[in-house]
């Protein structure tokens, strides 16, 4: 909220343009500074001051709702509510009708276990017609690990949907609302961000996917050479901040992806796997235990987290942090058409399983 912009506020055009002059843009700009400070940045009276910080603090500050305003906006905004649905049904319900709008959904698992495969389907659905369950609208796809395929999305598309695929032009005009951007370095990222802003701010765009975060904070030795880690966290809570104002008032579902990181330089035993010495042991499969990247205040910026792993021979996707939703795990394959879930039913999640990040490896 403290990032709306004062030129959409109402505000007398003769007064706005006073704020512009004086590059105070946004409602944080301005309610930062003293009124007193302001009558004299501004030149303006301060009953003209007050008026205008009045009108900025009654639009940036959110309404309050009730619990049956809250259920009736659900019931009037359609079964899914805004939400961007996965046509997982399992998880779909989970979530309770899709990836919600206004808030940070993260998808996170070790490298190859299906999240861009995930976020390429999302991005076709959101940019299909809402006659087919689609958003209908752009996307921006903030690529930074040059993982994006134009040949796999449209691959995607044509199997997952084929009525839409197979009428002429259709696949050209699901491409054509899709729009990549491959920033090479943190400062380029923030670049783009900065110039997709009023993009996002006037609801232009249905979703943005960045796929990874963590690539550009780890993946950039020349910026992060001198960086301390405390420094590095800079960039990243200066993300976070802009990341979550703009999901809270453009309405508009984010999705970024994160790396995972060894819990322990050693791979997990189970008890009946034995110890050295078994050469049962060489054949067994060994899983190793991970945990998310970025750090704890990663963490807590993020509503949604959605783990992808892989143990006993199958790929799951759980719930592990959701408001709407226990903790679940929904089994899935990737195929031709994406991510394809294996049942519609969660398996409920206790104790450690909820956010440990299993992942199965051969052994050397």
């Amino acid at each position: 909220m403290a990032n709306k912009l004062i030129s959409q506020m109402g505000l007398p055009l003769p007064i706005a343009n006073v704020f512009a002059a004086r590059s105070i843009i946004t409602a944080k700009d301005a309610l930062s500074i003293p009124e007193s400070d302001l009558m004299a940045l501004l030149d303006l009276g301060r009953d003209q001051v007050a008026s205008a910080v009045a009108r900025i603090s009654e639009i940036t500050c959110p309404p309050y709702q009730t619990v049956l305003s809250l259920m009736e906006d659900r019931r009037t905004s359609g079964c899914h509510g805004g939400r961007l649905p996965t046509l997982l049904k399992g998880l779909d319900e989970a979530l309770g009708g899709g990836i919600p709008p206004g808030l940070l959904t993260e998808l996170v698992g070790p490298s190859g276990i299906g999240k861009t495969q995930f976020c390429l389907k999302l991005s076709l659905i959101a940019a299909l017609p809402t006659c087919y369950g689609g958003l209908n609208g752009r996307v921006i796809y903030i690529d930074t690990e040059s993982k994006f395929s134009s040949r796999r999305i449209i691959e995607i598309g044509e199997n997952s949907f084929p009525q839409i695929f197979q009428t002429e032009g259709m696949a050209q005009e699901m491409a054509g609302r899709i729009v990549v951007l491959r920033p090479a370095s943190l400062s380029e990222f923030t670049q783009s961000l900065e110039k997709i802003k009023l993009s996002l701010i006037q609801r232009e765009v249905n979703l943005l996917i960045i796929d990874s975060m963590a690539g550009l904070i780890s993946g950039n030795p020349r910026e992060n050479e001198s960086c301390t880690r405390g420094s590095r966290q800079q960039p990243l809570g200066w993300t976070l901040s802009f990341l979550k104002s703009v999901a809270e008032f453009s309405r508009i579902p984010i999705v970024v992806t994160n790396q995972v990181r060894g819990q322990s330089t050693e791979a997990f035993h189970y008890p009946f796997e034995g110890l050295g010495g078994n050469d049962n042991v060489t054949s067994e499969r060994l899983e190793s235990h991970l945990v998310a990247a970025l750090g704890i205040q990663w963490a807590h910026a993020v509503t949604i987290r959605l783990v992808l792993e892989a143990h006993s021979g199958q790929r799951y996707i759980k719930v592990a942090k959701s408001p709407y939703s226990p903790p679940l795990a929904f089994p899935f394959i990737v195929d031709s058409s994406g991510i394809v879930p294996l049942s519609d039913d969660g398996i409920e999640l206790t104790g450690q399983e909820i956010s440990t990040i299993r992942f199965q490896v051969q052994p050397i």
